[in-house]
């Protein structure tokens, strides 16, 4: 090998030992992370004599829950490990595939170390620190770091017969989906074991990216020196057709060292997408990155090339012959898409709030994708405006949105409501049947609020629905295919809901693709400008009087019980009471100021009002009418009452 070979073979070397321990997560030193894993054990209440307990899953819920990881299981054992066969068929061990909750889904080789039941690597079994101490796999899954614990680090005397070596399986968003896990005898020899499971785990990554985009996207992998093109430690890149970087795999941020989200092509290389597009597949290319690092790149085209004839009127520059008259300047043919008046747009539900702005930024992205979208959020926070806005502004607005109120259905009804029956059916069914609330849904959005108040038997058919994406109707045999995109919501601890028995496991990991926590009110930190919004939206229905900078500190400090809810009805009040005048507090219900603080409820009373509090309603109201010669605003401003109390206890027709 001449001179040159060696200095072109030399960077990969050490680019993929870098590589290897900035994706392990070298941020603390394997004795503080094992320190810290047995810290946890302790807080958990183990001890080192404790038993491992394994929570094993039904064998049912194992099924559902392997359904689940279809992709990730047959991604591991067809396409990654043929590839180890010989290694592993060398050695005595055992290799665990578990997912993100630290359930075994399937394990592969033989074991040397006992019976199943003695060692508990077997489907089904939940291997979380809490459960069964520090080890590999439950380790992984709370650092998401890889990891690997030796005989004596178990926590549990228990686990001491063996060496577990893990680590944790992102998929295309960088969510951790799975662990996997090479275990083996504490007595064999040890040293490739843990580069050989990161290895493993980097190369279900990128099957897993492969299998997402190859159909329909470009893919790029790039290395430091041409035989390593096809390796699984090389960078992978995917485009669209315009060259934006849609995913990337760890290994190519690693070795590029920037965020690559959503670059172009030719922000990383110094090539065009035109260029990528016309390539041959199998002829390697010598770049150039960042203007300074080389490296070899090999272009895979999508399986399905479909031919796009060019449209250049979609250019924001383009001005149709019909407009070229006007004067004023031309907007873009694709305009905003229109969205009802009842629909508030997107950047506009949030005015201020980061914590809001990153969830409503993430819901936006995921409903383009086949993720269900759970909402956690108090009665009235606004989850059904926030699902409104998103289906309104996705590409599925040309569908219906179904908004489901699972506890307003009666648990007898629930079932035929959201699956439909045939005619007869059941007593009362009607005549003609019902399509039911899932199918109407189909090719649009199914909202299921108040999904926690779902009974079982429903939980269980809506499950089915969910995994085989077809509805069977009550009474029926036939089965209709559906296309939705779900988004469920509660405003219950689901989590705790399903410790308890009362809400399936299975469905909860259906509904919880990507979790959104909806603020209540009063924590808001957009609070004043969101008051002023809504108000301002009011105005827009029906014209009313305008905020004071008073009357908008006082409703800023308010708790809000009701939320949002509360919120628009409290404003849709003092605005039919102040008729046009300007917004103020005697214009407000009784019941906004019961939730105030004793002292906020004696700031927010006008200083005209009379010195004897005591005094009755009955008695105060007519004598103040008389006062004020029937100014019913002024009574209700000086007895620091609404003008429906006035109206009450005058008797005033």
């Amino acid at each position: 090998m001449d001179n040159k070979e060696q200095q072109e073979k030399q960077p990969d070397s050490v680019l993929d030992d870098t590589a290897l321990n900035q994706i392990a997560g070298q941020k603390q030193d394997h004795k503080e992370r094992i320190q810290d894993s047995w810290y946890r054990c302790e807080q958990f209440g183990l001890d080192h004599s404790s038993r491992p307990d394994f929570a094993t899953l039904p064998k049912g819920t194992l099924n559902d829950l392997m359904d689940q990881h279809r992709s990730l299981l047959e991604t591991t054992e067809n396409e990654v490990l043929p590839y180890y066969e010989n290694i592993l068929s060398n050695s005595a061990c055992m290799i665990v595939l578990a997912d993100r909750q630290g359930h075994v889904l399937n394990t592969w080789g033989q074991p040397r170390f006992g019976r199943a039941s003695a060692h508990g690597l077997i489907g089904g079994n939940q291997w979380t620190e809490m459960r069964v101490g520090t080890n590999a796999i439950g380790t992984a899954l709370i650092t998401g770091e890889a990891i690997q614990v030796g005989r004596d680090e178990h926590f549990l005397r228990a686990n001491r017969f063996m060496v577990g070596s893990a680590s944790p399986i992102y998929n295309t968003k960088n969510d951790l989906v799975g662990v996997l896990d090479i275990s083996s005898d504490a007595y064999l020899p040890q040293d490739h074991t843990f580069g050989m499971v990161k290895l493993m785990s980097l190369s279900v990554e990128n099957r897993l990216i492969f299998s997402a985009f190859q159909q329909d996207h470009f893919i790029l992998t790039f290395n430091t020196n041409v035989v390593s093109l096809d390796s699984h430690w090389s960078g992978i890149l995917v485009l669209d057709e315009s060259g934006t970087v849609v995913s990337a795999n760890r290994r190519a941020e690693v070795v590029l060292a920037r965020d690559l989200a959503l670059l172009n092509i030719n922000q990383i290389f110094d090539i065009e997408m035109r260029e990528v597009r016309h390539h041959p597949p199998s002829m390697p290319i010598k770049l150039r990155s960042l203007g300074r690092y080389q490296f070899y790149v090999k272009v895979i085209p999508p399986v399905q090339q479909v031919m796009r004839v060019p449209d250049f009127r979609q250019r924001a520059d383009y001005v149709s012959p019909s407009n070229s008259l006007k004067e004023k300047p031309q907007e873009p043919v694709m305009a905003k898409q229109s969205i009802p008046d009842n629909v508030i747009p997107l950047d506009e539900l949030q005015h201020g709030d980061e914590h809001v702005e990153r969830l409503v930024r993430q819901a936006h992205k995921i409903m383009e994708k086949d993720i269900p979208i759970l909402i956690h959020g108090e009665t009235g926070a606004g989850k059904e405006i926030f699902v409104r806005s998103l289906h309104y502004h996705s590409s599925r607005s040309s569908g219906m949105l179904v908004a489901v109120n699972c506890a307003a259905i009666p648990s007898e009804l629930v079932e035929s409501e959201l699956f439909g029956y045939e005619k007869g059916a059941f007593t009362g069914a009607q005549n003609k049947g019902s399509i039911g609330l899932i199918r109407r849904a189909h090719g649009g959005t199914l909202f299921l609020d108040e999904i926690g108040e779902m009974p079982m038997p429903v939980q269980s058919r809506l499950l089915r629905v969910l995994q085989e994406r077809v509805v069977t109707p009550l009474g029926s045999t036939e089965t209709y295919p559906v296309d939705i995109k779900l988004i469920s919501a509660t405003n219950r601890a689901l989590k705790k809901e399903v410790d308890e028995g009362r809400f399936r496991q299975d469905l909860y990991y259906r509904i919880s693709g990507l979790n959104i926590e909806l603020p209540p009110l009063r924590q808001r930190q957009d609070k004043a400008q969101l008051i002023q919004y809504l108000h301002n939206r009011l105005r827009q229905e029906e014209p009313g009087p305008e905020l004071s900078a008073e009357m908008l500190a006082l409703l800023v400090q308010h708790p809000w019980p009701g939320n949002m809810r509360q919120l628009v009805h409290v404003l849709k009040v003092g605005m039919a009471m102040a008729d046009e005048d300007m917004l103020e507090e005697w214009h407000l219900p009784d019941d906004f100021f019961e939730d105030l603080n004793e002292g906020n409820l004696d700031s927010s009373k006008s200083h005209d009002a009379p010195d004897d509090r005591h005094e009755p309603l009955e008695i105060l109201i007519p004598r103040l009418l008389s006062e004020y010669k029937g100014n019913v605003s002024q009574t209700a401003k000086v007895a620091g009452v609404s003008r429906n109390t006035v109206y009450k206890y005058g008797k005033l027709r």
